[in-house]
């Protein structure tokens, strides 16, 4: 009996150590990966020996869940967000994981978590190209790698893990063809593959993966036809935008809620199929080359509440019997050749709809209409045979080619001259690179960039370099009654040029000492931004002691008959209010600068300002905000300007980056525009700083992610 109860006792205590052995070799597993990836504070919980991660209390960038001792789920969201300017496939410091990191190391160790459903592993600068050993994780469900700098070409492996449901690899740089082997997948659902480098055409074969309720292939360089997707009955979101597609649009499966289109060279007409969407709430098919009239029931879509159809070629007229459904709540037909009555029932103010449509030929609001001509202009040179068309063409193009090819001979001398006196200047004038990230070197290459200018391109009044004189003759000599005001920046006021037109004069003091080639370089730049919602620049005066220093600067600009928003959010008089629809009208109009501000120059301008005082409602009540770009003159009025406001905030919140200003003081507008008078009243910094304050209390209550 003796021997059996040793047997019994040996055979119980190995039954206990087992699942002690393999939790204690998944808990190894976790701290191998944490040393693999350097380290990164999310994971500071699993420092203590003592823990175990199935245990940890879970948070927004780090959850682990087990069933068991099984990990089941692994959740990581680094802070490793910023994406260089170039990537070359290895390591940057600083934001990617460094040299020594090998990620088929690290896969490797992953993929002995073999009980793994889902993997969440986001923005921790992982690096390399996807190694197929990541199909060794035959139980995953979930895998999502997005926002790191994974390159190559996408695992074909990946299409026998057979319970994979859900990829998603955006922000990456995969930079080959889009797989043709995702008709393989068993039960792919959702598939995202935005912002990477992807070329070629999407394949055939993705129009057979027929669980696909997600498709988003947006901002990558795909180009060719939209394959046919008729097959893919469970398809609720396809979102294609910014890329090179340039076929017809094809015939639309019917369960689509969601359509992102916009942003490439889709051309031909849009189907008439479009109008039987019947589940369909959003279509962008903006930015594009469609012509022809568009389906009128897709006006009237049960379901449909956004509707872009902006900067096309669309033509025709829309019946004046059109109906919109109820839930339609934005369209946008601006800048096409739709011609005729604008339809009773896109009529904005009577509908509490968002309704753009300027640039086109209606008969509604003709100021921002185009002649009835222009948009019978793509129906003339019909009676051309095809062949007639072809040779017209064909010595056009060789005509413009031995022009331009003479031109640039001609001026190539003179161009080389030129760069290299510049250069030569600019290397004895480094001390004129006094504001932080503006050298005259990035002054001189600044060059626009902004998509929407070169499609929506207006005329613009030329520039012109005033004199004090002009400048005092149309202010007669700055005299009071042409005072408008004053603030941080400086006065200003209202002038009269010779011809008639009526200015407004900013007298901007220089705080800090430039030589006149550097201001004019910075002015220069500063001549650059046009966009329908700024106040136009016409041009500016230097008021120099000599060619080394300059005391003052006058800008002149646009004169905007009318009142600023303050006024209108004030309340102090009646007939000056604004309907929702005219507010969220301003507010995406100054978004619109905003992001043009930003991105449509290089290098953008980041602070511009914004305060409800700063935008210009003319008499359409179209939005122009006004002073914006001085940063690019001098950092001085901003650095002044923020500090005085920001005063009261000191003591509740931590000082904002510089590039997020921008964003702050458009929430601080978005929250005025909201409150209106009462803001007003009780004084907006108060009121900001209370709703901060809150917002902080609220961010660290017990049990919050």
């Amino acid at each position: 009996m003796g021997w059996h109860l040793s047997i019994l006792i040996m055979t119980t205590t190995c039954f206990m150590l087992f699942p002690i052995s393999d939790q204690s070799s998944q808990s190894e597993l976790l701290q191998q990966l944490r040393k693999q990836l350097e380290y990164p504070r999310q994971l500071d919980a699993w420092g203590n020996p003592s823990s175990d991660p199935c245990y940890t209390q879970p948070t927004a960038v780090l959850a682990v869940t087990c069933e068991g001792n099984a990990i089941m789920e692994l959740k990581i969201v680094g802070d490793r967000i910023t994406k260089p300017p170039k990537f070359s496939g290895y390591s940057v410091p600083n934001v990617t994981l460094s040299e020594a990191f090998v990620l088929d190391s690290f896969v490797t160790t992953l993929a002995r978590l073999t009980t793994l459903r889902v993997v969440i592993l986001v923005s921790l600068g992982l690096w390399g190209p996807l190694p197929d050993k990541i199909h060794r994780l035959s139980s995953l469900e979930v895998l999502d790698l997005s926002s790191n700098f994974l390159y190559g070409s996408i695992p074909p492996k990946l299409s026998v893990m057979s319970k994979l449901h859900t990829v998603t690899l955006d922000g990456n740089y995969f930079n080959v063809s889009v797989p043709d082997w995702l008709d393989l997948f068993s039960n792919l659902t959702v598939l995202r593959l935005q912002s990477n480098q992807l070329k070629g055409s999407i394949p055939a074969s993705i129009g057979k993966a027929a669980m696909l309720t997600e498709l988003a292939l947006a901002g990558n360089s795909i180009s060719g036809n939209v394959p046919n997707l008729g097959y893919l009955s469970k398809l609720e979101m396809l979102d294609l935008r910014d890329n090179d597609l340039d076929g017809e649009l094809p015939e639309m499966p019917t369960a689509l809620v969601t359509i992102l289109l916009s942003k490439n060279s889709l051309k031909g007409e849009i189907p008439e199929q479009f109008g039987q969407l019947n589940r369909l709430q959003h279509l962008d098919l903006s930015f594009n080359f469609l012509v022809g009239s568009p389906p009128e029931e897709i006006f009237a879509l049960p379901n449909i509440s956004y509707l872009n159809l902006a900067a096309n070629m669309l033509s025709g007229s829309l019946s004046s019997s059109l109906t919109c459904s109820s839930t339609l709540g934005f369209v946008d037909l601006s800048t096409n050749r739709f011609t005729g009555d604008l339809p009773a029932c896109l009529n904005g103010n009577m509908n509490n709809m968002v309704v753009k449509f300027d640039g086109n030929c209606f008969s509604a609001d003709p100021a921002h209409q185009h002649e009835a001509k222009y948009c019978h202009q793509s129906h003339k040179g019909r009676g051309l045979n095809q062949d007639d068309g072809l040779v017209i063409t064909v010595v056009g193009i060789l005509f413009i080619v031995l022009v331009l090819s003479l031109l640039l001979i001609a001026s190539n001398k003179k161009s080389c001259q030129k760069v290299l006196a510049e250069q030569q200047f600019l290397r004895k004038h480094k001390q004129d690179n006094s504001t932080s990230g503006m050298s005259s070197e990035l002054l001189v290459n600044a060059r626009c960039i902004s998509h929407a200018v070169k499609l929506g391109t207006q005329i613009q009044p030329s520039y012109h370099i005033f004199s004090l004189e002009e400048l005092k003759e149309a202010t007669k000599s700055f005299e009071q009654s042409a005072f408008l005001g004053e603030g941080a920046i400086g006065k200003l006021y209202m002038g009269k040029l010779e011809n008639g037109t009526l200015i407004a004069i900013r007298c901007l003091a220089l705080h800090q000492r430039y030589s006149i080639r550097n201001l004019k370089l910075r002015l220069d730049l500063l001549a650059k931004l046009h966009h329908p919602n700024l106040v136009c620049l016409l041009g500016h005066c230097i008021d120099s002691v000599d060619e080394s220093s300059v005391k003052r600067v006058f800008l002149v600009y646009e004169y905007v008959p009318g009142e600023t928003l303050s006024s209108y959010l004030s309340g102090s008089s009646p007939e000056k209010t604004l309907k929702w629809c005219g507010r969220l009208q301003v507010l995406i109009a100054i978004a619109k600068a905003v992001h043009f501000l930003h991105t449509g120059i290089i290098p953008g301008s980041l602070y511009n300002r914004l305060k409800s005082s700063s935008i210009l409602l003319d008499e359409h009540l179209t939005a122009k905000l006004s002073d914006y770009g001085l940063s690019i003159i001098t950092e001085e009025i901003y650095k002044h300007e923020v500090v005085e406001g920001k005063r009261y905030l000191q003591n509740n919140v931590a000082a904002m980056e510089d590039s997020e200003d921008d964003v702050y003081y458009f929430g601080c507008i978005l929250l005025e525009v909201l409150m209106g008078p009462k803001l007003h009243r009780k004084g907006g910094p108060f009121v900001l700083n209370d709703l901060i304050v809150s917002a902080g209390y609220l961010n660290i209550k017990p049990g919050r992610a």
